[in-house]
């Protein structure tokens, strides 16, 4: 008996995943005819090494933005979501222009703030393989699937030679979910009555203000951290026609992405508690600006600023589960949620790290061969 039954749940596990699969297909044939061309076009082109490199930058450069949308302006279009979307797009848009020609100008033409000078990652690529044109279209696909995957790991470990330099970058990602985990507890369980009194009735106009600022630093900061999953696939040092072109057409996909309202993974944004209120984002924003500076100043190692963003969610939302029931059935019911929330996330997280140490050893003989020895 007991055997059986594992058999049927095993079935119809099966068949759940067999259903989700039908259903994505059936409800995304032109995006998934778009994927099948976007393929074609990544074998086509991966021998002539000019082209595809700018492919792979277009491909990473829109994908990167919009899965990594939800943790910077994520929250500030879900609390804007009344106000016209080219006044968020150019507000945004003039700051990443801004911030990326700092560091071509401090930097002799790396936009990245030196996140591609670390050993490892320092080499810009001679030419590509299929696998690493691939790898921002599967991030396309996991996007649309709203998993909240670390563009860190799946664009960067790619083109990484160096095994040291991926750990060193899963460390410091890991030290940094545990970091925003502990931080947002702490932070929102002292706060959460000041909330409760302060997010009643419409939000007075200092709020906007408020998280306009707070969004654009935090903006400006991610950038400083992801630029480099970005201009992996260009030269380090980039000439003024080549630095036209990145910022230009990242200024232009970030308009796209805010006519769409952050597409499909903005959901993740708004299921999480009252983020949609401004006095709610702007906290959000503020604490993740933080955490983010002092990552950035702590070294030049890339880190996955995905996996502390969940984590930043995933402590608030325990926190405020702790600190608004009294009563223990609803306490369990809410703690219940905030840990189902923070699965769903860190579980959709883990399975882009997953693929990303793949397609890592696939490609790279340095990363290949670095394994073995430790197996010697």
């Amino acid at each position: 008996m007991a055997k059986l039954k594992d058999q049927n749940i095993n079935q119809d596990a099966l068949s759940k995943v067999a259903y989700t699969l039908f259903d994505f297909t059936k409800k995304e044939k032109t995006f998934l005819l778009v994927i099948c061309i976007l393929i074609s076009i990544a074998g086509m082109i991966t021998p002539y090494t000019y082209f595809a490199m700018w492919f792979g930058f277009a491909l990473a450069a829109y994908s990167a933005i919009a899965n990594d949308s939800i943790q910077t302006i994520g929250t500030f279009i879900a609390s804007n979501h009344q106000r016209k979307w080219y006044w968020l797009w150019l507000f945004m848009g003039l700051i990443f222009v801004g911030t990326v020609t700092f560091s071509w100008f401090t930097y002799n033409g790396d936009v990245s703030y030196q996140r591609l000078q670390v050993p490892g990652l320092d080499k810009a690529p001679q030419d590509f393989v299929f696998l690493q044109l691939a790898a921002p279209i599967v991030l396309l696909v996991m996007t649309r699937l709203r998993m909240p995957v670390s563009t860190t790991f799946l664009l960067l470990n790619v083109f990484t030679y160096k095994a040291g330099t991926i750990l060193d970058v899963m460390k410091k990602s890991f030290l940094g979910y545990l970091l925003a985990f502990f931080i947002a507890i702490i932070v929102w369980f002292l706060i959460e009555r000041f909330v409760k009194n302060f997010l009643k009735g419409q939000a007075k106009s200092y709020w906007y203000v408020l998280q306009w600022i707070t969004s654009g630093t935090l903006w400006a900061v991610w950038i400083m951290q992801d630029a480099a999953n970005i201009a992996v696939f260009l030269p380090r040092q980039l000439n003024t026609w080549e630095f036209i072109g990145y910022t230009g057409f990242i200024f232009l996909g970030l308009g796209f992405l805010f006519y769409l309202k952050g597409d499909r993974i903005q959901g993740i944004v708004n299921e999480k508690t009252k983020v949609t209120d401004v006095r709610a984002a702007t906290l959000v924003d503020f604490v993740y600006a933080i955490i983010l500076f002092y990552f950035k100043m702590l070294s030049n190692v890339p880190m996955s600023t995905t996996w502390v963003f969940i984590g930043l969610l995933g402590g608030r939302e325990l926190a405020i589960a702790l600190a608004k029931s009294k009563k223990l059935s609803k306490r369990k019911a809410r703690i219940f949620r905030a840990y189902s929330l923070a699965r769903k996330d860190i579980t959709k997280a883990a399975i882009g790290l997953l693929v990303s140490l793949i397609l890592a050893l696939i490609i790279n003989e340095g990363v290949r061969n670095e394994i073995m020895d430790l197996f010697r």
